[in-house]
């Protein structure tokens, strides 16, 4: 890994006020630690930062930072953002010796497209994006790539399949850090056919109906029935 020169300021104006001083005139307040040595709050220019930043590539970028006539090494271990300018509002520096092994979080790249994704339709779960090494800081890796294209469905990939030169894997080595899982399939169940009101109501009405008209034919008839005892009366009068 490059170190990229880089150079700061000692800060005199400390605290917050100190800080937002410092983002008024265009850099960005920081503090320079580690080696057992006292804490240098210190500041970058925003735009020099961002220029000599720019090329590089993954995470855990090393400096070599000239502040108040002295140089260190220094891993940018954290970079505090405005959540809502994106702009860079603090820079955590670990001053470090290139000759000695650190511990650093490296991200996991996966690369290709599975067969079992492919031909099979199932869906790539990426588990761990992360893993802790241990190593040189020149070893660091820009990130760790794992080829997936051969995963079938129900294969994985665990940290014990990373292979990187240098470095020492500290995450669990029977961790998951990608699977190929069955794509989800949603059972489709028959709909059963509630009657509505109407339809539930419909036998009752036709029933009721029925009934009325067998009543009206029934009293037709009893009618004609005393129509037909009325004239047999007077004919025997």
């Amino acid at each position: 890994m490059a170190v990229i020169s880089l150079n700061g300021a000692r800060r005199e104006s400390l605290g917050k006020g100190g800080a937002r001083k410092a983002r008024r005139a265009g850099h960005i307040p920081g503090v320079l630690y580690g080696h057992g040595e006292e804490p240098i709050p210190v500041s970058v220019g925003a735009r020099e930062f961002d220029l000599a930043l720019r090329p590089h590539k993954g995470g855990n970028p090393i400096v070599s930072l000239t502040v108040a006539g002295g140089e260190y090494t220094a891993l940018i271990r954290a970079v505090q953002y405005d959540p809502l300018t994106h702009n860079i509002l603090h820079l955590d520096f670990q001053h470090i010796s290139l000759t000695e092994t650190i511990e650093v979080r490296v991200n996991v790249h996966l690369v290709g497209l599975p067969v079992g994704v492919k031909d099979g339709g199932g869906i790539l779960e990426h588990i761990l994006r992360e893993v802790e090494v241990k190593c040189l800081p020149t070893a660091i890796p820009a990130s760790i790539d794992i080829d997936v294209s051969a995963l079938n469905i129900g294969d994985s990939v665990h940290v014990r399949d990373l292979k990187v030169p240098d470095v020492t894997i500290l995450t669990e080595l029977e961790s998951t850090v990608a699977t190929v899982v069955p794509p989800t399939v949603m059972e489709e169940k028959p709909v059963a056919e509630v009657p509505t009101e109407a339809a539930a109501e419909e036998p009752e009405v036709i029933a009721k109906g029925k009934k009325e008209e067998e009543e009206a034919a029934e009293g037709g008839e009893k009618e004609k029935e005393k129509e037909k005892e009325k004239e047999r009366d007077k004919g025997k009068k």
